[in-house]
Formats: C-alpha cells, structure tokens, sequence
C-alpha cells in the first residue's frame, strides 16, 4: 500500500528530540485501518518512506488520533531541510 502526501517538518523537543512529519487526516485513517494488520507493537507501523532521493525503512508513530513520519538528521542533511520546511512524502507500507 502506498500513500503520498506534503507537509511541514516539524520538530518535538522531548527527552528524546526528533524531527517528523504528520500525516493528513485521510491518510491516518487509511493508516489506521490497516495498523492491526502490519503494525508490530504500540501501533507502530512499519515502513519505507522517501523524501527527495532520499530512501529509509522506519515506523510510523501513534500520536494524537494520527500518524507521525520520523525525519532522521541524514535525510535532513541530504535534502537541506528546515524545520518548517513543506516536503513531499511517500509511504510504502507492506501488507
């Protein structure tokens, strides 16, 4: 299953720092359809997301009702993204 969509990166300042990326609403529910199927513990659903050239296996985190899309710094770096900054997404969840 695959899922494509923009948004802004943002970044969360907990004791963990991260940066992500939320899905839109009509994503999540699709996300959240299929999470019992393919997600591994915690709602985590596992995934291969690409933003730019850059390609990477994640998971995608619970959070508020939605899905969020972990950054990690090398993307950041590879495609000179800001915090604030709108990106193109792509999912691609196996089922």
């Amino acid at each position: 299953m695959e899922f494509e969509f923009r948004g802004d990166l943002w970044f969360w300042r907990g004791p963990a720092p991260w940066h992500f990326v939320s899905a839109p609403t009509d994503t999540c529910d699709a996300l959240s359809a299929i999470s019992p199927m393919v997600s591994y513990g915690w709602g985590m659903i596992p995934a291969t997301v690409r933003i730019g050239s850059s390609e990477w296996p994640t998971a995608l985190w619970p959070k508020d009702g939605g899905y969020i899309v972990p950054v990690k710094a090398w993307v950041r770096e590879a495609e000179h993204l800001d915090v604030g900054d709108e990106v193109q997404v792509r999912l691609v969840i196996a089922t």
